[in-house]
């Protein structure tokens, strides 16, 4: 039999190292369906219950290996379904092509089945997107999709009309007018800063007396760099969502996380700060970072259009975050003077000493911050930690001290919920040796979650290490949203909108053969963990925590506390709220 160009396309894949694709099958694609049975001995080809879950596992995978990520899905329907994965894939610079099918060439602008102007829908969030129109056409056009995506950190389209999916092959397009050819060659640029912009950078480090780094997902894998730098100059280390594995959180100058879900060192340090060094990171919110012309800043990003966007920097050192770091070492001066460095660790120990206290306070029935301040201690050796979106994003950034050789990634600047299962299967998937922890909201987990266990079903005997745990923290709550209602609009809880179904989730997983754990009490929680990471098998482990215990913010503003305390005057929990607001100043985490 003739290659199709289903079979082509595939074969291009290969060029690529593709070895696994994340999809969900329909009429749209069976051309390439067929050719991806006629190549299942080079291809892993992960069946999940929903497209957006194909994309959300691309992103993952993506996010876990550095290599593109690959998601399938039919015309119409399914080709839509992959929009918001491809967008946490987009917004956190994590490379992904997508595949999808269109309908018949010779239908198209009839108001077909299906029909939908797919090249409009994935514009915005494609870095490229294209439509194959003719067999000749495809091989540059997966080549061009591949390269933009590797090397931009961007999302990249193919669209294939079902009808030419199963068109012969043009491996090689006839040379005439028209026509173009193409490799599957990577070309990614690895920009370098002059000398004498190191110069000029390491004479604002220099210069100043109470340095504050800031590093992203872009410092991943320059943890040692960020150290001796930080070592040189004697300054703390903060550190945005994405960056939470840069550095283990046991350092004693690290300050933890920053921004809404940060810590109280990590705002003192930015309030007080005279100098601003930021590595690989876009962090959003200006708000947490020091007064405008308050610091000197030196940036460092592989990506000119991320720098100088957020402060007010003066240097801007484009490339490689760990080479640009060895380079700009020599030409620091170790600074003798230590009393600064020695400020950022007493608050430090002290923040982890209220936060500690805090995770301790009685809650009905438990505290969350102490399900993950116990975390701490029975997470594995190189652990892989997916978040969801949710109010336990604000524990998992603050209470959990990550350590050397973990991983950890969330939705970032998209912060969508959803995407902790997912995450965590293309993880496994990625690293089957690797023990895998998802942490995921009882809302998120019944938007999504409940149902991408049965792709964990599907999947886990194939797993060297068998550890898989899935952490649902359940309060009957929208819970981020109900503190944000109150917090930044002073409205109370609105129960029809926010109140979450209950639902078994132990029992759920004992249905699927996995081990079910319900923990309804705080003297409970650390056996749990132990007996979840014990399992030689999946774990749905449920703790049921209080939803009335405040994420509060590092630094809370007047117009805050004026629409908090408005929100109180008709919020049906006020009681709760005012006990629980007040054990968290009372530990000291509030300011």
């Amino acid at each position: 039999m003739s290659k199709t160009v289903g079979d082509f396309l595939l074969d291009q894949l290969t060029e690529w190292k593709v070895t696994r694709i994340y999809g969900y099958p329909g009429d749209g694609i069976n051309g390439i369906m067929g050719a991806m049975g006629r190549a299942a001995d080079r291809f892993d080809y992960i069946r999940v219950r929903h497209e957006e879950m194909a994309a959300f596992m691309a992103a993952g995978h993506a996010k876990f290996t550095g290599e593109v990520g690959v998601c399938l899905a039919t015309s119409g329907p399914g080709a839509i379904h992959l929009l918001n994965g491809m967008y946490d894939a987009r917004m956190d610079h994590a490379p992904l092509v997508a595949i999808v099918g269109q309908q018949a060439r010779s239908s198209l602008g009839s108001d077909y089945q299906q029909e939908v102007d797919l090249q409009a829908i994935f514009k915005d969030v494609c870095a490229y997107v294209e439509t194959v129109v003719t067999p000749e056409q495809l091989r540059h056009v997966v080549n061009r999709a591949f390269r933009i995506a590797k090397a931009e950190r961007a999302a990249s389209c193919i669209i294939v009309p079902n009808d030419i999916q199963q068109m012969p092959a043009v491996p090689h397009p006839p040379r005439a007018h028209g026509n173009v050819y193409s490799s599957a060659s990577e070309a990614v640029a690895r920009p370098a800063p002059s000398d004498d912009e190191l110069r000029a950078a390491a004479a604002i480090l220099n210069a100043g007396r109470r340095p504050a780094i800031l590093v992203g997902a872009g410092a991943l894998g320059a943890g040692d760099e960020v150290a001796q730098v930080a070592d040189a100059l004697q300054g703390g280390v903060a550190k945005a969502l994405l960056g939470k594995a840069v550095l283990p959180d046991d350092l004693p100058w690290v300050t933890g996380a920053i921004g809404l879900l940060g810590t109280k060192p990590s705002w003192e340090m930015m309030q007080q700060c005279d100098t601003l060094l930021m590595v690989g990171t876009t962090f959003p919110y200006s708000e947490f970072l020091p007064e405008d012309g308050q610091a000197r800043a030196v940036q460092i990003d592989v990506s000119p259009r991320n720098v100088a966007m957020r402060y007010p920097t003066e240097v801007n050192l484009i490339g490689d975050s760990a080479d640009v770091l060895r380079r700009l070492l020599p030409l620091l001066e170790r600074r003798r003077d230590s009393e600064w460095r020695e400020r950022i660790e007493v608050n430090v120990r002290k923040w982890w000493r209220a936060l500690e206290l805090k995770a301790m306070e009685p809650a009905s029935p438990i505290n969350p911050q102490r399900v993950f301040w116990e975390l701490s201690t029975a997470l594995p050796d190189r652990a892989i930690v997916t978040g969801d979106s949710g109010s336990h994003t604000n524990w998992f950034a603050r209470d959990m001290k990550i350590r050397e050789d973990m991983m950890a990634s969330v939705s970032g600047k998209l912060a969508t919920m959803g995407s902790g299962v997912p995450y965590a299967i293309a993880a496994k998937m990625a690293h089957p040796d690797r023990p895998v922890l998802a942490i995921v909201g009882d809302g998120a987990m019944q938007m999504n979650g409940n149902a991408e266990l049965v792709t964990v079903k599907q999947y886990a005997k194939r797993w060297s290490n068998p550890s898989f745990v899935v952490m649902v923290l359940v309060n009957r709550d929208l819970n981020q949203v109900t503190w944000e209602q109150r917090a930044l609009a002073g409205d109370p809880k609105f129960g029809p909108a926010q109140d979450v179904e209950d639902f078994p989730y132990a029992e759920y997983a004992r249905l699927l053969g996995f081990k079910g754990i319900r923990i309804e009490r705080p003297e409970d929680i650390l056996d749990g963990w132990r007996q979840a990471f014990a399992e030689p098998g999946p774990v749905v482990i449920e703790f049921v925590t209080d939803p009335n215990v405040p994420p509060l913010p590092p630094h809370i503003t007047l117009t805050q506390a004026k629409a908090f305390m408005r929100s109180l005057t008709r919020d049906p929990d006020a009681g709760a709220m005012i006990r629980q607001a007040w054990r968290e100043v009372r530990s000291g985490l509030g300011s």
